[in-house]
């Protein structure tokens, strides 16, 4: 069994950290809890899960479980604060509704970050298992793999490649040039999608009354 070169850990982590940047930026009504909270929670476990700067097929299992243990929790919040979004952007005045369509770009691009890393965090087992070289069946298909040609030998999916899969799924609300193949694949796009769709469509209707 061939072994590749294991994935740097860095990217990912980076993404959660700005993920909460954005949520400590959201104003108080659409966040539950004091603005702190959510920054610790994720902070606390997040340093020691830094030290180790890549991904290597030998890791603990309590390091994914941790991983996506604080995926989840970003999900969770986010999706609370996009529920609080479209209650308020339903319920405010003109004023405040400028200010809550600012924050509601705060709140998709977060679904985006968040659903990269489902989507590096899922595919064949995590970055570890694909970094053991093992034969694993893909979540995710993406050209590269359907057409060899396209990319440099033993090439395989990094963790921008899963963010750009995000965006696309994201902006279209349709998978781009990646395709889920599995059932939890396709349970995580959809749920991106419909996040993104319900931010959007609340939006664009809340500024066209504003700009009315």
């Amino acid at each position: 069994m061939a072994t590749v070169t294991p994935e740097p850990r860095w990217p990912a982590s980076l993404a959660l950290v700005v993920c909460v940047g954005l949520y400590v930026i959201l104003p108080n009504r659409l966040v539950v809890g004091p603005h702190w909270l959510l920054p610790i929670i994720v902070a606390l476990p997040l340093a020691p899960l830094s030290a180790r700067k890549h991904r290597h097929p030998d890791e603990s299992n309590w390091i994914r479980h941790a991983t996506i243990g604080l995926i989840a929790l970003m999900t969770l919040a986010n999706v609370v604060s996009m529920a609080l979004l479209v209650h308020h952007l339903l319920n405010s005045s003109v004023s405040q509704g400028r200010n809550l369509i600012y924050s509601a770009v705060a709140v998709w691009l977060t679904n985006v970050i968040v659903y990269g890393l489902w989507f590096w965090e899922v595919d064949r087992g995590g970055p570890h298992r694909r970094a053991s070289g093992e034969k694993l069946l893909p979540d995710i298909q993406f050209p590269q793999m359907e057409n060899p040609g396209l990319a440099p030998e033993h090439w395989r999916p990094r963790f921008t490649d899963y963010l750009y899969t995000s965006f696309a799924n994201g902006t279209s609300f349709a998978p781009a040039d990646a395709m889920p193949l599995t059932l939890r694949a396709k349970v995580l796009f959809t749920s991106e999608s419909l996040v993104s769709l319900i931010t959007i469509a609340i939006v664009a209707a809340r500024a066209v009354n504003i700009l009315k």
